[in-house]
């Protein structure tokens, strides 16, 4: 045996000395290949499949799937969004590489259909068929009788069985469970009409199936993309923070698109003028769950995505009074937090059974970016000077303090606003919460006013609420303002509003 040294010599070795070295070379490289497709799932993953283009995703998913393997995670989610590789890793090269080291023991494999879950099970069992399979695990053989693609058998007693979601699998045993996108299409339709059913369908038959499945120190790995909030992600989730009792659960998310930096997850296979060009394509929240892994939902949202009425015209009607509202982040370096800007607009509507003049509200723009300080001010300079509102608003906190003072500098009167009592963002939701629902707040079909209507959804549990708040500044501005009366007035959230001369 050579050691590292005499090893390294012999390969600094000029061409025509080191050829005679070469078969010698040759064992020992398809050996440590061999080795590294044994001890590590991306090195199995390098060795099989040799046109993999890897992404930073890939080593993370990777690593959880080595601590799944050796034992020493037992409960792992990954939710990431479509064609990112998540089933070739879950449900071909996972399974293989698990029995491959354990040969004796059961897989059970799931995914929406028992079509779709078969052709994963046929993938897997060729993979273990395969001469490059049989080189690194030599000991793992498939039954001479093992043919079908769903259930087949190795010599040493191992199982493996694929099913769809919903079917039975009494009688069965596994020691890795694998759901691959247990949801369709379909389902998440029937959410959107509604009627969850088929989101708390999957959950009933995971308690009931795969969950009572389990060998002794089994193992469940969940593969999926986001759909909804009672999505099966969902469901485990509430229980695993509502419970401690409960199955404690690993969970990766892979947004496609990286909210922090705008770039693509996985730039070397899809683009972020791609994935940009996608969510063109999809509705704000098909894109906020499937592609961000972030669902909103109705539960517990003070404003339901119902109660904002579409404006029916390509332009706005002729609006009586207008008001800009900003919300503003600290510094770019110091926060991932958006400054928010939305404009806001007082219109009348004839009552049909009154005839009297009703005053309605419109959202007539919406911006948010993480902006640095001089561009805040570039940009509310702009944006004042497109609508020359006749309120122009800017809640005096972080970056709002000094963008107040420079913009008084320049002459544009701006309105300092700041709730001094009832100040938590969901009393002032609250506060505002009936504009919406008595059918007089109205916005525009457009993706940006999507964005807010899905901002709005999802508050208080968001990821973000700067459309929120800058909204909640302006319709606090109408209400006190007695543009909008309701009959539902109670008393409202006190504001301060202090106006400072920069002279």
């Amino acid at each position: 045996m050579l050691t590292p040294i005499q090893l390294d010599r012999i390969r600094k070795l000029p061409p025509h000395k080191r050829i005679k070295y070469q078969p010698f070379l040759k064992e020992l490289d398809e050996a440590a290949d061999r080795e590294s497709a044994k001890s590590s799932f991306m090195g199995y993953i390098y060795t099989m499949w040799p046109n993999f283009i890897s992404g930073r995703h890939h080593k993370i998913m990777g690593d959880a799937f080595d601590r799944v393997i050796s034992g020493e995670c037992k409960r792992l989610i990954i939710n990431m969004g479509p064609r990112h590789t998540k089933s070739e890793f879950a449900s071909k090269f996972l399974p293989s590489l698990f029995i491959g080291h354990y040969p004796h023991k059961k897989i059970i494999q799931t995914s929406h259909t028992a079509e779709n879950a078969v052709s994963w099970g046929r993938k897997t069992r060729n993979v273990v068929n395969s001469e490059k399979f049989k080189d690194i695990f030599p000991d793992t053989n498939l039954m001479a009788d093992s043919k079908a693609a769903g259930r087949w058998e190795t010599s040493q007693g191992g199982e493996y069985f694929a099913i769809g979601v919903g079917g039975g699998v009494a009688g069965k045993g596994a020691d890795l469970f694998i759901i691959d996108d247990p949801h369709t299409e379909q389902d998440y339709i029937q959410a959107l009409g509604g009627d969850p059913a088929a989101f708390e369908k999957v959950h009933e038959w995971y308690q009931t199936g795969p969950r009572q499945r389990l060998q002794p120190g089994a193992a469940i790995v969940i593969v999926m993309t986001r759909w909804h909030m009672r999505d099966l992600t969902g469901k485990l989730v509430k229980k695993m923070t509502q419970n401690p009792k409960a199955d404690q659960w690993e969970i990766i998310e892979f947004p496609a698109i990286m909210p922090d930096s705008d770039e693509a997850l996985w730039p070397e296979f899809w683009s972020s003028e791609e994935l940009r060009s996608t969510r063109e394509e999809l509705s704000v929240a098909q894109w906020n769950a499937q592609y961000l892994q972030n669902p909103t939902a109705e539960e517990g949202a003070l404003v339901k995505r119902e109660w904002w009425k579409k404006w029916p015209h390509e332009e706005p009607p002729e609006c009586e009074f207008i008001i800009q509202a900003w919300d503003t982040a600290f510094l770019k370096s110091q926060s991932a937090d958006y400054s928010a800007c939305t404009t806001w607009g007082v219109w009348y509507k004839d009552d049909d059974d009154t005839g009297k003049r009703v005053p309605q509200l419109i959202l007539l723009d919406a911006y948010r970016e993480r902006l640095e300080f001089p561009q805040l001010k570039r940009k509310a300079m702009e944006m004042y000077e497109e609508r020359l509102p006749d309120a122009f608003l800017v809640e005096a906190k972080a970056s709002g303090w000094p963008l107040i003072f420079e913009l008084r500098e320049q002459g544009i009167p701006v309105t300092e606003f700041t709730p001094s009592r009832g100040n938590d963002k969901v009393v002032r939701v609250n506060a505002v919460s009936d504009l919406f629902s008595s059918g007089v707040v109205w916005t525009p079909e457009t993706r940006w006013a999507d964005e807010v209507i899905e901002e709005f959804a999802s508050f208080p549990v968001g990821d973000h609420d700067d459309y929120v708040d800058s909204s909640t500044l302006a319709l606090l501005r109408f209400r006190r303002g007695g543009f909008i009366p309701l009959d539902t007035d109670e008393e409202e959230v006190e504001i301060e509003r202090t106006v400072y001369s920069p002279y």
